[in-house]
C-alpha cells in the first residue's frame, strides 16, 4: 500500500530576506497542532533586522484536523498523547518534511549548512526529529515548548547541529520536564544542547524566548552560511 503522504507537496507563508539580495540562509518555521503556517511565520518578521539575509518559510503540516472546519494542521494525529504515538507519529512524518527542506534548498541554491530549524510544539517534535537525522548537519535547531520523540533511539542520529530548547515552567500542554529530559538525552548523545526554563511562563513563546531563538540562530547561521556554487 502506498503511503499517502508521499504525494503531498507543503508550502506555505513566506518571507524574502529584508536586505533584498538572494537569500544566503534559510529558517524552516514549524508551527505546533492545530495551527497552520501563518501562526509562525509571525517569528520570521520578529527576527528578520537579526538575520536580514534569511528567507523564511513556514509550511503548513501535511494533515487536516479531523475534527476543526477552520483550517488548523497537524504533523501527525494525536489521540494517546504518549511518548510512543509522539515517536511513531514524527517517524511517519519525517519523510514528507525532509522533502521539502531539499526542496527549498535547491529552490535557494543553498547548502544544508545554510539551514535552521525552529519549531513550536509538535513542530519542536518534528524539527529534531527530522533535523536530527539528515545526512548532512543543519546549522542550528531550536525548539519551543515541546519534546524530543525517541529520546531513547539517538544512537541513529548523524548529526552534531547545536540545539536550543526553551520552555515555560507553566505549561500545561507538554509539560516543563520534557525539556529536561530532551536535554539529558542529547547531551549524553554529544550534541551541544542550551535549556533555557522561562519562569511564568505558560505553552507560549514570549520576549524572552524570541531574543533568545533569535541570538542563537544568529550565532549559528554566521558560522556555517554556504550558497552552493553555480555554474
Amino acid at each position: 500500500m502506498t503511503d499517502p503522504l508521499n504525494d503531498l507537496v507543503l508550502d506555505g507563508p513566506r518571507l524574502d530576506p529584508l536586505s533584498g539580495n538572494t537569500a544566503s540562509q534559510l529558517v524552516v518555521l514549524l508551527h505546533g497542532y492545530g495551527a497552520d503556517g501563518s501562526d509562525l511565520i509571525e517569528l520570521g518578521r520578529a527576527w528578520q533586522s537579526l538575520l536580514p539575509e534569511a528567507a523564511f518559510i513556514a509550511p503548513n503540516a501535511p494533515e487536516p484536523l479531523p475534527f476543526e472546519a477552520f483550517g488548523g494542521r497537524q504533523w501527525f494525529a494525536l489521540t494517546e498523547r504518549s511518548l510512543h504515538e509522539y515517536r511513531i507519529g514524527a517517524e511517519a512524518a519525517q519523510s514528507i518534511l525532509d522533502r521539502f527542506l531539499d526542496t527549498e534548498l535547491r529552490r535557494h541554491s543553498l547548502d544544508v549548512s545554510s539551514l535552521a530549524l525552529v519549531g513550536f510544539s509538535q513542530g519542536t517534535m518534528m524539527a529534531l526529529q527530522c533535523g536530527l537525522r539528515r545526512k548532512s548537519s543543519p546549522s542550528a535547531i531550536v525548539g519551543y515548548s515541546g519534546l524530543l520523540p525517541g529520546a531513547d533511539r539517538l544512537g541513529e542520529v548523524r548529526t552534531s547541529c547545536p540545539v536550543l530548547i526553551v520552555h515555560g515552567t507553566e505549561d500545561d500542554v507538554v509539560p516543563c520536564y520534557h525539556a529536561d529530559t530532551a536535554h539529558a538525552a542529547l547531551t549524553k548523545a554529544g550534541i551541544a544542547c542550551d535549556l533555557h526554563k522561562l519562569a511564568g511562563l505558560p505553552h507560549s513563546i514570549d520576549e524572552r524566548g524570541l531574543a533568545l531563538g533569535g541570538q542563537f540562530l544568529k550565532e549559528q547561521l554566521s558560522k556555517t552560511s554556504c550558497p552552493i556554487p553555480i555554474g
